[in-house]
Order: C-alpha cells, then structure tokens, then sequence
C-alpha cells in the first residue's frame, strides 16, 4: 500500500480548502450568475443558503472525510457498507470529473487572457475576440495547457505540491482582489452597479424567487466544493485533534468573502461600460471587463493583474478537484501517484477537448449537469450524516472541536431533517422546467417534504432503523 501523505499544518489545509473553494465558482461564474438573477436579489438567497445550507452541509462532509482517512470510495463503504458507498464514491469521483472537464476549458481562457492581456489584443472587438477563442481548437490547446499546470502541482502531492502552491497563491489572490475593488470604486458610472449589487430589492426577489433560488443554491454549492467530494478528499488527510467546526466556518467566511470582493470588480464595471445584466453568460466576464479595460488608463497592466488573479484561483480549485480521483486511484488501487495523475489528466484531457469543441453541450455540463450532481451528492453525504452516522458523526464533530462541541447536536439534528428538505427543494426547482413540469413554491416545498420522509423510510428499511 502506498505511503498516504497529509497536510504539513492545519492552516495548510484551510488555505487550500479555501483556494479550492475561492476559484473560477466566486470570480467566473458567481458575478455573471448575479447579473442574471436580479444582483442583491441572488445575492441574498445565496448568502442565505451558503449559512444555513453550506455551512452545515461542507461540515458533513469534513466529518466523512476525516473520519473515513480515505477517498470517497473507499471511506464511504468502510463507514456504509461496500455496496451503497462504493455506489456514491464513485459517484463523487465522477461528478470531480466532469465539474473539472468544463473547469479547465474555462481556466484556459483564462490563461489565455492573462498571456495576451500586455498587448491589449482583445479591447477594440472584445466579443469578436471571446466568439473567435472560446471554443474549437485554440480553446482545446489552451485546455490541456492549463491542466498541464494543474497536473503538475497535483503530481507531487498534498504536502510538497498542493499545499506549497496554496499558501502562495491564494493570500496573493485576496490581495490584488482587494487592490482591483478599491481601483474600481473611482471609476466613473459604477454607481448603478454598486445599486445593482447591493441595493436590495424586494419586487424582483418575490416576484422571482422560484427562479433565483435554484441558480443560488448551485452556486453555493459549487463555490464551496460542497457535493463532490473533493472536500471530503481534503478532510482525510487531517489529523484528529483538527477542530472541523472552527475549520469550517473559516473557509465558508473566507470563501464567501472572496466571492462577494469579486463581484464588487465585475458588476460595477460591467454598469460603468453601459452593459446589460444577465447578457453574456459565461462569457460575461471576457467580453464586459475586456472592453471596460481598453477604455481605461493602463488597461492592458490592471488587465494583467486581473486575469493573473483569476488564473491564480482557477489553479487552486483545480488541483483540488483532480486530487480526488487521483487520491483515489492511489488509495483504492494501490496506483503510484505520478502514474494515477498522469491516467486521470488524459482522461480529462479527451473530455475536456470534447466540451471545448461543443459550445452548447460545454453550457450543459457547466450549468444544469454540474447543479444536479453536486446537489444529489450532498443529499447522500447528509443521508449518512444524519441518519446512518448520526452517533459516529456527532463524536467526530466534537473531536478537537474544544468550545465548538456543544453544537453538534443541533448540527446533527440539522443535517438530518432541514438541510434534506431544502436540498430536495432545491432540486426540485432545478428539475421542474427540464422536465416541462409547473410547479410553484408550495407545490415543491410538497415534493421536498414528501421526498424526505419517502428516503428516510427508505434508509430505516434498508438499515433495519
């Protein structure tokens, strides 16, 4: 069996959770997901269900992790039983796979971006240019190149790879983050993106909250890695006197922060060059900022610093996401690990190629397929928490928690009634307008009630209680 490695220290470990979580999910997909949902509208729910869903959700799946000391596969069915938790390992390792075959598609426009941004290549036709490099086969080239660096800091490990690369990369993040807000605010005519994105507005959140609040739990989901098992991959290599709630709530605060820092330099510019909100999509963050930079002073430098950050992020949840089925592959099958990284990222590679060649099947897996994933393996991860596990969790979210420890009743309780039914609302939300199928607030508050008691009987039978 292959030696396993671990974190060096635990702040190690929270600032690669933390850059896993605080990617291309809070600086590519968050600001234009908000534009399209109504700015503070979106911005509320989401925030909403990253407490009272991320939280306690991440946490359930730290408690896996830690306790299990393996990869999905292999902690789920030691701590289930082979046969249901070898069925939904894999099914993490598969939804790491696809989440990463559309990541690095998008992490190589942002390499590209940060490669051509000093000589401003993309500013007088910024949506010619995005339409021209998005897809086919520069996108492909651009792709595998990204990977290539993902790859190559997973290919040496946790201590002397990934976490190295974490402790540099994400506080540099944060730092230009910050510099790019602060430079934003003294531009002209982002005032009506600052309203956009802050001003809260009723009329629109009632008026389409059912809307709102599916994109907002996929995205809070996404942006803390909730769901697919790659937190869960991260927590195995802690040790036990680690407190998980303190942990816990320093990423989820940390990542939240970064998310809403990134949304205070998109949105606002986006207003300052007369743009639409929603209009765009994924591209939203290419073509909107491109032309707001070629407008401005020293555009191709603050250009530079921008995409620079975001290529930064998009690296540290990169290696997150290919470490779980190449940990994997080396727990489970004894694969050494340079040989595991090289298999998976040819895998990814011919999947990746795939998608950068498929402009519409690329925003499928991106959008719909990624959601539902992540939201039916959260749902597993609190079926075992709070129904399977409910002792065995609450003594491991109590080990090394120190003052912590007097909520883990209350947690266990959470993870095992409400979190299942907001969960199940969620999905129900999502599923409804791709089957054709109407339904309003009450009618999948119903479906999520009923489609938890309906598992929990299931559960019960299957266990014996």
């Amino acid at each position: 069996m292959a030696t396993r490695d671990s974190w060096v220290t635990n702040f190690g470990f929270v600032l690669a959770a933390v850059g896993s979580a605080a990617g291309l999910g809070n600086i590519w997909r968050f600001p234009w997901l908000t534009a399209g949902n109504g700015g503070s509208a979106f911005l509320l729910v989401y925030l909403l269900i990253v407490v009272g869903v991320g939280v306690p959700g991440l946490l359930a799946e730290f408690v896996l992790g830690r306790r299990g000391r393996q990869t999905p596969i292999g902690a789920l069915s030691d701590q289930i039983g082979a046969r249901w938790g070898s069925t939904l390992g894999a099914f993490n390792v598969a939804t790491t796979l696809v989440i990463l075959s559309f990541y690095s598609v998008v992490g190589g426009w942002i390499l590209r971006y940060t490669l051509v941004s000093p000589t401003g290549a993309y500013f007088s036709q910024p949506q010619q240019y995005f339409g021209a490099m998005s897809y086919g086969l520069p996108a492909v080239g651009f792709h595998l190149l990204f990977l290539g660096i993902v790859a190559g800091i997973v290919f040496f490990g946790v201590s002397r790879g990934i976490e190295r690369v974490s402790k540099v990369m994400l506080p540099a993040v944060v730092v230009l983050l910050v510099g790019l807000a602060v430079w934003t605010a003294t531009q002209p005519g982002t005032a009506a993106g600052y309203a956009f994105y802050l001003g809260f507005d009723a009329d629109y959140l009632v008026a389409n909250f059912p809307s709102v609040i599916g994109p907002a739990a996929g995205q809070a989901l996404f942006t803390l890695s909730v769901g697919a098992g790659s937190m869960l991959t991260y927590a195995s290599y802690l040790d036990a006197d680690s407190s998980l709630p303190r942990d816990t709530l320093v990423i989820a605060v940390s990542n939240t922060f970064i998310g809403v820092l990134a949304g205070l330099v998109v949105i606002p510019l986006l207003f300052s060059q007369g743009g639409v909100p929603g209009q765009g999509g994924p591209g939203a963050l290419f073509v909107a900022l491109a032309a707001a930079f070629g407008s401005l002073p020293g555009g191709p430098v603050v250009a530079t610093v921008f995409f620079g950050t975001v290529l930064m992020a998009a690296i540290t949840s990169g290696i997150n996401l290919l470490e779980t089925p190449v940990a994997t592959l080396v727990d489970e099958y004894d694969v050494p690990r340079r040989r595991a990284t090289l298999f998976v990222s040819l895998l990814l590679a011919a999947a990746g190629s795939g998608l950068a060649l498929a402009g519409p099947i690329f925003e499928f897996v991106s959008g719909t397929l990624a959601n539902l994933m992540l939201t039916v393996g959260l749902f597993g991860f609190l079926v075992i928490v709070g129904w399977v596990l409910r002792a065995e969790s609450v003594a491991e979210f109590r080990a090394g928690a120190g003052r912590f420890a007097v909520l883990a009743e209350s947690w266990v309780v959470t993870v095992g009634w409400l979190l299942p039914v907001v969960v199940l609302f969620s999905l129900a939300s999502s599923l409804a307008p791709l089957v054709g199928v109407s339904l309003g607030l009450g009618g999948r508050a119903a479906v999520a009630v009923v489609g938890t008691l309906v598992s929990r009987l299931a559960v019960w039978l299957v266990t014996d209680g």
